[in-house]
């Protein structure tokens, strides 16, 4: 079965996001979708997306405004298609939509996931997710990780911190993200915790759960409800094909390059990354040896950015 390329647009404008109403005599009709259209013969997608843009709701979008988010691979049983999406805040102009189509602009917590094609929600969680993940890193006590863990939080530059700590015994690390989101809570940044299921439902508040791979490996289903983020380590194809299976939301990937942590351990590169992430259809986070510096080179390797320790916590 033939594969057709779409071209998908985000377009932002004041925080909002344009979508549309599928017609209801066509395939998924009724439903929501985001702007865009088959990749004709000859074309780049940013020259389909600047065509379909135009011809669906008007608006003018430089080529040079379109920067890539997420590729997407999805099998709906009469046909294959793989979602090619790039995201824009230069659309100029005013929306309207020329095919006699309902348009909108949503607030990015007003994408729900049942109102898109099956293969349009992973595009949902990469608008929210941030390009960037923290994880907090070695602490001694929990006063120190908290002392650590205020110190450090932004709001602006990390709306979502994972709170990992696997040398503190289990009843200290409750009483550190109980901290944690008391401090984070105040300033608007979400704390995921890290660990096992358990951990999760026992931190009311945590705005998600971040597994392991050993800990993932383990189950068959997702672990937290669908308003929960749900993140697992892996470092392959498989455990990220395993993690897609269990319904994760985002994985973190790696290690891409050596780390301080693991000087021994040589990392896979862009290019194994690349292809791993290819087959993906979630966000994926480029983990080790990794900085804000590189977020580029992880969205050109078709990843949602990056993750890790050294380049936010103090003690690193």
């Amino acid at each position: 079965m033939p594969e057709v390329h779409v071209a998908v647009a985000v377009i932002v404008r004041e925080g909002r996001i344009l979508i549309a109403r599928r017609p209801d005599h066509v395939h998924q009709g009724g439903l929501l979708e985001f702007p865009g259209g088959k990749v004709e013969p000859g074309e780049t997608v940013q020259q389909a997306l600047v065509r379909e843009i135009a011809e669906e709701t008007g608006l003018e979008v430089p080529e040079a405004s379109l920067a890539p988010v997420i590729g997407i691979r999805h099998d709906y049983g009469d046909k294959r298609v793989f979602l090619d999406v790039w995201r824009t805040s230069g659309a100029q102009g005013e929306a309207h939509g020329r095919e006699g189509q309902p348009i909108d602009w949503l607030l990015p917590e007003c994408l729900e996931d049942s109102a898109f094609p099956a293969a349009n929600r992973p595009i949902i969680r990469a608008i929210r997710l941030p390009r960037v993940m923290p994880v907090t890193g070695a602490m001694s006590s929990v006063s120190e990780g908290l002392s650590l863990f205020a110190g450090a939080l932004d709001a602006e530059a990390h709306p979502l911190v994972v709170l990992r700590a696997p040398h503190l015994p289990a009843s200290d690390y409750r009483d550190l993200a109980s901290g944690a989101l008391s401090a984070a809570g105040s300033c608007g940044v979400g704390v995921i915790v890290h660990g096992s299921p358990d951990v999760f439902s026992g931190t009311p508040g945590a705005a998600g759960l971040h597994l392991p791979w050993r800990e993932a490996e383990m189950l068959e289903a997702r672990p937290v409800p669908s308003e929960a983020w749900f993140g697992v380590s892996c470092h392959d194809s498989s455990e990220v094909a395993h993690a897609v299976a269990i319904g994760a939301d985002y994985v973190t990937l790696g290690p891409v390059a050596r780390t301080r942590s693991h000087p021994g351990v040589a990392g896979m590169g862009w290019s194994e990354f690349s292809d791993i992430v290819a087959w993906a259809p979630i966000p994926v986070y480029g983990l080790g040896g990794l900085g804000p510096d590189d977020v580029a080179d992880a969205i050109e390797a078709g990843g949602q950015g990056i993750a890790g320790i050294s380049f936010w916590w103090p003690a690193n």
